[in-house]
């Protein structure tokens, strides 16, 4: 493949993706971190995309809300997991979510339910799913955040604190052996009380915060039933996953088959 297809094809999926890790283009182009490295510096030159931390842009991506370019990153693979984990909803079943991107697809991916009773602090879920297929939606009150339209806090705790759900879902800043982590200190303690909610508290993830160190525990992985991410984790964390009992769902093709072959 020649550098000129390769800049055609990093501008494509940054159209696609938003912001892009540099590991994951090298990935996706089936090329070496040297060569995405090398093909990415005169894109960079010439102001086609923007380097930010280890990852690429495009520069109209800078100008967006925090939320908005966070559901642009890696878009395609927590389709795949929201896709999965919806399948995996009946009509008429109670459905808990707390804020973030894969939860947001996984609220457009059940607009094709019916009768389901949604709880959450999301506005953007709420928005989603209220109104339509007989569901009822409640949301957690509180002041909303002005980037991703949520609310948080003692009040929005309480709140959620009152139901008992089929499905907890919550999503996550990065996943180590030591279990869930957030960055945030409010957005860790409201998924830990959704988690802690659910018959079934299942996290969403795509394989991107494997092995990243977040700032504030959620829970350990002995809170969750089911992990649901679109490549299968590190070994150490398989291996602590699986000694805590959590049941791993992925929504690769190609990771179920390797999976099976295994």
């Amino acid at each position: 493949m020649t550098s000129s297809k390769r800049h055609r094809d990093i501008l494509r999926l940054l159209e696609r993706d938003g912001t892009v890790a540099i590991a994951d283009l090298a990935r996706k182009l089936n090329v070496s971190l040297e060569t995405v490295r090398r093909d990415v510096k005169p894109l960079v030159g010439d102001g086609s995309v923007i380097k930010i931390h280890g990852a690429v842009c495009l520069p109209s991506v800078v100008g967006e809300a925090p939320f908005e370019k966070r559901m642009r990153e890696n878009s395609e693979a927590k389709k795949d997991i929201a896709a999965a984990v919806a399948r995996s909803i009946r009509d008429g079943d109670s459905i808990m979510m707390d804020t973030g991107t894969t939860t947001s697809f996984l609220a457009r991916e059940l607009l094709g339910h019916r009768r389901l009773t949604v709880v959450t602090n999301s506005s953007d879920i709420a928005r989603t799913l209220a109104t339509v297929n007989g569901n009822k939606v409640y949301m957690a009150g509180g002041e909303l955040r002005s980037d991703n339209g949520a609310a948080f806090g003692a009040t929005a705790i309480e709140f959620v604190s009152r139901f008992s759900v089929t499905h907890a879902v919550i999503s996550t800043g990065a996943v180590t052996v030591d279990g869930v982590w957030d960055y945030d200190l409010e957005e860790a303690e409201f998924a830990r009380m959704v988690v802690s909610r659910g018959k079934r508290g299942v996290v969403v993830t795509d394989h991107s915060k494997f092995a990243r160190q977040g700032l504030v525990k959620v829970c350990d992985f002995s809170r969750v039933t089911e992990l649901a991410t679109d490549f299968a984790p590190p070994e150490d964390i398989a291996r602590a996953l699986e000694a805590a009992g959590v049941e791993l769902m992925l929504s690769s093709l190609r990771a179920r088959a390797a999976a099976v072959i295994s």
